[in-house]
């Protein structure tokens, strides 16, 4: 084992070495702050370096960045850069069964979710952090073992050569899958559980049609099928990417190109000739269908040596378009309370965990109700009236009354206290309509006995003369 030093002098010792564990967004992002602190950041990423690699592999293509994901790329710089790269979405476009199509907004005027690309984001945020002179980025260099009680991290090589390094500090930024975090599941009272939900997905390509969008490109577009759902977000290149999420037993049905045909034919047909069917075809074999998994631990920290963030923390179903967002808020979050405390760890730490488990499982639950309402509660007249009731009142009381989606994606209220919130205004809302309920009918009941003497006495008389004639 060889042994990479770690016994430089970082200002004689009084700048503390912070050791990132995954490359990836959050990763990433968390390096441009702790480097903008001082800190001496040495990011390690177990996959070749996005930056140069000609094949990029890893999940889902496209993200929601919206207003808490934006926060905390401002706060490092990046956000107009990111920008640039995205594509507005100011509304949901709903794809009906017989090819109608009706908008929903996300918000008032101006508000809009950005479509943007995983792998750019990413190379963004590695190119931002390798700014800093006190940044080191490592790749193809996996975390194999970490002690917590000697301070020790073990990595191999693709040549299977390993070596140790030490810390002050270790962001957990690995993953669902996380490897640091398999150093909390030895700690007495540690939380944990997780949840692979019966649906998968596949990704499908929409190409550019005449060198232009083949659909309006500022929206996300759903095809909402009650069990079932596929959705299409635009990019730079004028494609839309579509995802099918559905049952894994779904999916197992479709053997062949013809089966898959047929059922597009019967639930998406307007998509097919903007796909092309011999593209859907070969598309929808390419590969099978990936799994979603749903992650809650608490609490996110082991003393001051360790913390998670991101997915390693709370990874999330993606039907909110919050995994990212929530990601980038605890990178935020943690440098709050760092100017809060003034970088002082053992206080950070724990406030750290009280802070963000409560939000980041709240906002795992919100994740798993979103996917009802996109795939099944977006076809009812009920659900759209409720909608359009909820925007006009929070035009009309913009402080008392916000709705969900606004207060998860468009403000920084924390995600606990949405919920708590969102159930307050419920309560609010229907019983004004069941007021409005009882003064409609009250008054339709005295209209009604106010004339209707009038109208049997005069029915009374055209029935008597018409005995004479």
């Amino acid at each position: 084992m060889s042994s990479r030093s770690s016994s430089q002098n970082y200002e004689s010792g009084k700048t503390k070495k912070v050791v990132i564990v995954g490359g990836g967004l959050v990763g990433a992002l968390n390096a441009c702050f702790f480097a903008k602190r001082g800190f001496q950041v040495e990011v390690y990423e177990a996959r070749k370096d996005i930056r140069t690699a000609k094949d990029v592999r890893g999940r889902s293509i496209n993200l929601a960045l919206s207003y808490r994901g934006r926060q905390a790329l401002k706060a490092v710089g990046v956000e107009d850069q990111v920008i640039y790269k995205g594509i507005p979405m100011n509304a949901r476009m709903i794809h009906s069964l017989s090819g109608k199509k009706s908008s929903l907004p996300y918000g008032k005027k101006g508000q809009y979710i950005l479509s943007v690309n995983r792998a750019d984001l990413n190379r963004e945020l590695l190119f931002a952090a390798s700014q800093y002179p006190n940044v080191k980025l490592n790749f193809e260099e996996k975390l194999q073992h970490y002690s917590v009680e000697k301070g020790l991290m073990t990595f191999i090589r693709p040549d299977s050569s390993t070596f140790e390094v030490s810390h002050d500090l270790v962001v957990g930024c690995d993953g669902a899958f996380s490897t640091v975090r398999k150093q909390f599941m030895r700690q007495p009272r540690f939380d944990y559980s997780h949840v692979y939900i019966p649906h998968g997905y596949k990704e499908l390509t929409m190409p550019p049609k005449n060198d232009d969008f083949a659909m309006e490109p500022n929206f996300l577009h759903i095809w909402p099928r009650n069990t079932f759902m596929m959705i299409a977000l635009p990019n730079l290149d004028k494609s839309f990417t579509c995802t099918l999420f559905m049952p894994f037993e779904e999916f197992e049905k479709l053997t062949t190109g013809d089966e898959v045909l047929q059922f597009f034919k019967k639930y998406f047909p307007d998509s097919i000739p903007l796909i092309g069917v011999e593209a859907l075809k070969w598309d929808y074999f390419r590969l099978p269908a990936q799994a979603m998994i749903s992650v809650k631990c608490s609490s996110y920290h082991i003393g001051t040596k360790c913390v998670l963030m991101g997915d390693a923390a709370h990874a999330v179903v993606p039907f909110y378009g919050q995994g990212m967002n929530a990601g980038f808020e605890d990178c935020i979050v943690f440098d709050e309370l760092m100017d809060q405390f003034n970088n002082d760890l053992s206080k950070c730490l724990p406030e750290f965990s009280r802070q963000r488990v409560p939000d980041d499982h709240a906002i795992s639950d919100l994740a798993m109700y979103n996917y009802v309402e996109m795939r099944k509660h977006v076809n009812s007249k009920w659900f759209i009236f409720r909608k359009y009731m909820d925007n006009f009142l929070h035009f009309c009381l913009p402080n008392t009354i916000v709705p969900l989606y606004t207060m998860v994606t468009f403000s920084r209220i924390r995600y606990h206290e949405v919920i708590k919130r969102n159930q307050w205004q419920r309560k609010v809302i229907n019983s004004m309509l069941l007021v409005i309920g009882v003064i409609t009918t009250v008054t339709g009941t005295m209209i009604l006995f106010k004339y209707l003497p009038k109208s049997l006495h005069t029915m009374k008389l055209l029935n008597w003369n018409s005995g004479f004639q």
